[in-house]
């Protein structure tokens, strides 16, 4: 991922209508003998506006399997949620008020009292898992849905239609990024999801705006703004993770079939990006109209 600055990027990780002309958040990757798609994602999308640009029709109906982050056409909640308890427990003896302090803790319960979260069913947990629930919470009260997101849409389509989907990592190396963040970090992670949670519609809503004319340059703004904000944060959430996924996409361009790869949408862009990448390693990207 990539909810709220820092869940932005785990969302992304963008409101408004494309025009006639607009560009699409879809690249077109050439390999030897196929295309590989690679598209810009909102993981959530709100429930009014969750019509998905015409790029990614053509690039879906063009593929014979589609890729994205997690592979969620085979992801079990039942597991998704047992390693959540599992990995976002505090270790016994310790609580999140006792890691936060007096001053934060109070900011922190203001804001879940406010989500309707009691901060109880919190205080067990690591900042990091706090600071995600705080942020889907918010996304929740904002009108977004889960399940009009890129990905869950596009899962449907896969299903109705018998294509195989895959995955470029699994949810303990998404999330375990956050989890590996020293304390500090995690503490900064919460901070800054607490600060942002009643003025982050306006910013989702550039960023929307921004994703569906596919305009690279100003997501690829957004994101050298985040990551100059919070290198500690943005580095293994989404330069590491490139970095990671980058031999997969290009062992897709060495195969005979086209595929259809669908990841955060600033996950593409900027110094590092996947499109940055693949231009260096000799793939030419076309962005799709």
């Amino acid at each position: 991922m990539g909810r709220t600055a820092s869940r932005r990027l785990l969302a992304l990780c963008l409101l408004g209508s494309l025009s006639a002309h607009a560009a699409s958040p879809v690249w077109a990757i050439r390999g030897a003998h196929n295309t590989v798609y690679l598209a810009g994602s909102v993981h959530l999308l709100p429930a009014e506006d969750a019509v998905l640009p015409q790029g990614f029709d053509r690039a879906y109906a063009d593929s014979s399997k589609l890729v994205m982050e997690l592979d969620l056409g085979k992801l079990d909640p039942l597991e998704a949620a047992g390693w959540m308890i599992e990995h976002a427990a505090l270790p016994a003896g310790r609580t999140l008020r006792g890691i936060l302090g007096e001053q934060r803790y109070s900011r922190v319960s203001a804001a879940a009292a406010e989500l309707g979260a009691p901060i109880e069913l919190l205080d067990g947990q690591a900042p990091w898992a706090v600071g995600v629930e705080l942020a889907d919470l918010e996304f929740l009260h904002q009108g977004f849905d889960p399940e009009q997101g890129v990905e869950q849409q596009l899962v449907r389509r896969t299903h109705a239609d018998g294509k195989p989907t895959a995955g470029l990592e699994t949810l303990g190396e998404e999330l375990g990024s956050l989890e590996a963040l020293a304390s500090e970090d995690q503490m900064r992670f919460l901070d800054q999801t607490v600060s942002e949670l009643k003025r982050s519609q306006q910013e989702l809503e550039e960023v929307l705006h921004t994703w569906r004319r596919g305009d690279a340059a100003t997501l690829s703004r957004l994101l050298a703004r985040e990551f100059r904000s919070f290198p500690a944060l943005y580095r293994p959430l989404v330069t590491m993770r490139n970095q990671r996924w980058l031999p997969q996409v290009e062992q897709l361009l060495r195969e005979d079939r086209n595929a259809f790869v669908v990841v955060g949408a600033l996950h593409l862009v900027g110094d590092g990006g996947l499109l940055e990448l693949l231009r260096k390693d000799g793939f030419t990207a076309q962005q799709l109209n």
